[in-house]
């Protein structure tokens, strides 16, 4: 389970990722609410830890964001404990609210209790069969074929796939595939990117009259069917 918390505070910060970290959680910190607004929108999270005070953006307009286009559990942290900011953090659609400071036992609680609502609520909306064209991917089994005939992709060339096929029609950057697919930050001086959508292309591409996956010139890669 992958976690963001976005908190400014830095020993507050390093204090949650420790203790997640210690939890099995595989946890990113950002700082400001710019930062927690990009990688919120454009990472992939089962849950998010979100501070309302912030630098930059507030809780509140990082929430609206997010909830734009994506429905990923969101617990708000913060130091008011009047109602009326409850109410609005609820309304604008956090999943849960927690007044600091805080128990860590209660906070563990109930970010357990969210990502278990969270799995159920994939569970019954997440198809296990991703289709795009002739390409089809099977979570479940973990198997890709195009046509029918089978892909022998590597387990990172999957989750690229994977990645793209959900978002298909999506342009995503460099710097997304490598956050979400490798758990870096963009380097700039390396390519992996760039050799592992080489090889998956290959791999989907190759033999086939109909090309998936494009390079989108100074923005990224994008899976999608194109009129010839």
């Amino acid at each position: 389970m992958k976690i963001l918390v976005v908190e400014d505070e830095p020993k507050l910060a390093e204090y949650l990722r420790r203790a997640l970290t210690e939890s099995d959680y595989i946890v990113d910190v950002a700082h400001s609410g710019t930062e927690g607004r990009y990688l919120a929108t454009e990472g992939h999270y089962d849950l998010v830890l979100l501070d309302v005070m912030l630098p930059e953006l507030d809780g509140y307009a990082v929430l609206h964001e997010l909830r734009r286009g994506k429905h990923v559990p969101v617990l708000m942290l913060t130091a008011r404990d009047k109602v009326e900011d409850r109410v609005r953090g609820l309304q604008a659609g956090a999943d849960d609210y927690l007044v600091k400071p805080f128990a860590l036992s209660e906070l563990l609680a109930r970010v357990q209790a969210l990502l278990r609502r969270g799995a159920l609520r994939s569970d019954s909306q997440d198809p296990t069969v991703l289709r795009l064209a002739d390409l089809e991917v099977d979570l479940v089994r973990r198997k890709a074929s195009r046509s029918r005939q089978r892909l022998d992709l590597t387990a990172k060339e999957f989750t690229l796939l994977t990645l793209l096929l959900r978002r298909h029609g999506q342009v995503l950057s460099r710097t997304a595939l490598a956050a979400q697919v490798w758990d870096m930050n963009f380097d700039s001086n390396t390519n992996a990117v760039e050799v592992a959508v080489r090889r998956l292309r290959g791999k989907i591409d190759d033999g086939f009259e109909k090309k998936l996956l494009h390079t989108v010139r100074g923005m990224g890669y994008v899976l999608e069917e194109r009129e010839p």
